[in-house]
């Protein structure tokens, strides 16, 4: 028979064990994020644009979406034309078909964007200044890429 004494011994050890395990898990999953998070980026060359516009690689740390936008100056996204999911993780040759057309010498930019807050999965739901489908950002950076138009 177990004494009231080593009873609470026995609990305590296992509740330290549980917290230790949880706790090892939480680093590790941060960790793991954090290495993802820090190799997300969109990669895309300048190419020939009729109807659609391919990223060869997207790197994700969540599912999300690689929305295509005309921009001027190649810093500031202007209207979305055109978008393709991506999943966590790397996605290669990710092609997105425009809304639009786009004539030769125009730019465009491949930017990443979140999956979250939205009320529908795998619909663009963003909009200016709205938190659904947003931009993602690393280190206070769009994850994006300009493409010129051939």
């Amino acid at each position: 028979m177990q004494s009231k004494g080593s009873y609470f011994i026995k609990k305590t050890k296992n509740a330290m064990l549980a917290t230790a395990a949880t706790l090892a898990l939480s680093i590790t999953t941060s960790a793991y994020a954090a290495s993802h998070a820090a190799k997300m980026g969109v990669m895309a060359e300048d190419q020939a644009v009729d109807g659609s516009v391919t990223a060869s690689k997207v790197m994700a740390a969540n599912d999300g979406l690689l929305v295509v936008h005309k921009t001027e100056d190649g810093i500031k996204p202007g209207p979305d034309i055109g978008h393709a999911m991506v999943t966590a993780g790397e996605n290669t040759d990710v092609t997105a078909e425009l809304s639009e057309e786009v004539s030769s010498g125009e730019k465009l930019m491949l930017m990443l964007h979140g999956e979250e807050d939205g009320m529908k999965a795998s619909e663009f739901e963003y909009m200016l200044g709205a938190k659904e489908d947003g931009p993602i950002k690393m280190d206070d950076k769009l994850v994006m890429a300009v493409v010129i138009a051939e």
